[in-house]
């Protein structure tokens, strides 16, 4: 049997291509490496409300746990900036609950699924994806006119393909923990050497458990497990909260920066596999999404046509660059040149922004997943009057 689009990867990025693939008529196979859907978490499980929107579920109890309208950030002095959207502007899910809604969205769009399928090698006959598979501990061989490659940060299909590996990977880890954070919410972020290159957060699960982690850029000192040490026990804001009990822990890798190509024959790449990852947060879920959508309509519509060849896939590449791509590359600069300065410079653009013009203009234009949109009303000519110190230097850095 040959299959129109195969999807590597069962998350939240292959099942929505999956299931757009299959919306476009194509006959669809999803392949997941581990044995149940959702596990294990890489995630902090904070999703915007237009990341959930983008997936085409509406929120429920059924994976939501939470939902935060803001965040407090903290300066490596300790002060505080408090952001506050005034409504809600995020969810805390369970990734595992979530997954499985759109895993189970993907097969009832007529979509099939295997587990414990693991991809060893790929090669091009005729103009046919051949698939060595791994499954249940026997090999198998799959057929495909597309492959999507949704497998992840270390994605086998993005290097079988040619088109290589996302080179900057930021090093996470997250524990779960009894914390009882200031507001329910809000978030916490903490930024400076304790977390450098990136930031440090909690985020409110119920009353009194908050999942607790960060991510550093690679090549520093220490690992990121360390990292979080220090935070949890010298960090007087956290120390103070926290019951030095640890109910989970995560590790996984933030990948940073898109492939120089996403398509080549007969395969595309998306979300975490293509680098698909807002640089000012880490998230992935509205961008993988996004991409997903588009790759799931431009893999069936080529498989159904005859014509799968590198030359009809770049459609997939101008769509997403197209809608996401100038974004991505704003949120690159945000993140090089906050995770550029010292503590004493990170002090002076936290108390630069803590100004009333300012708190509002962040709460009226502040979103999540375009920062270029508050960035632009910071520059206009009405609004820059307020803009003092390294902000300023900030500001007219990104664009």
């Amino acid at each position: 049997m040959i299959y129109d689009v195969v999807v590597i990867g069962a998350g939240p990025t292959g099942s929505t291509a999956a299931r757009y693939a299959a919306k476009y008529g194509a006959k669809v196979l999803m392949i997941e490496e581990h044995s149940s859907i959702g596990t294990p978490v890489e995630c902090t499980g904070l999703l915007s409300t237009r990341a959930v929107a983008e997936c085409d579920i509406a929120p429920d109890d059924d994976f939501v746990l939470n939902s935060v309208r803001g965040a407090f950030v903290y300066s490596p002095n300790g002060t505080c900036l408090p952001i506050d959207g005034r409504k809600t502007k995020a969810y805390v899910v369970s990734r595992k609950m979530f997954d499985r809604n759109l895993v189970s969205m993907a097969v009832d769009s007529g979509a099939e699924l295997i587990l414990k399928g693991r991809v060893t090698g790929l090669l091009e006959k005729d103009g046919i994806q051949v698939l060595s598979v791994m499954h249940m501990g026997r090999p198998i061989t799959i057929k495909a006119r597309v492959v999507i490659g949704a497998d992840g940060v270390k994605s086998n299909i993005a290097r079988y393909a040619g088109l290589g590996r996302v080179d900057r990977i930021l090093s996470g880890v997250q524990i779960e923990a009894p914390y009882r954070s200031k507001d329910d919410d809000f978030v916490e972020l903490f930024v400076g050497s304790n977390a450098p290159g990136f930031f440090a957060w909690t985020v409110p699960v119920t009353e009194n458990i908050s999942r607790i982690g960060l991510a550093v850029e690679p090549g520093n000192e220490q690992n990121a497990i360390n990292y979080l040490k220090g935070v949890i026990s010298s960090n007087p804001h956290v120390s103070s909260r926290n019951s030095r009990c640890m109910l989970d822990l995560v590790v996984g890798g933030i990948p940073i920066g898109p492939l120089k190509r996403t398509y080549s024959n007969g395969i595309l790449i998306a979300g975490d596999a293509a680098g698909q990852v807002k640089p000012t947060s880490g998230g992935g879920i509205y961008t993988g999404a996004a991409c997903a959508k588009i790759a799931g309509e431009v893999a069936a519509n080529a498989a159904l046509d005859g014509d799968v060849s590198g030359e009809r896939l770049s459609s997939y590449e101008k769509r997403w660059q197209a809608e996401l791509g100038r974004e991505l590359g704003i949120g690159m600069k945000i993140h090089d040149f906050v995770g550029g300065l010292n503590d004493d410079q990170l002090d002076e653009l936290i108390a630069s922004m803590n100004n009333p013009a300012i708190l509002e203009m962040i709460t009226k234009y502040g979103d999540m997943d375009h920062p270029s949109i508050l960035i632009k009303k910071l520059l206009n000519p009405m609004n820059s009057r307020h803009l003092i110190g390294v902000f300023r230097t900030f500001a007219k850095a990104i664009l």
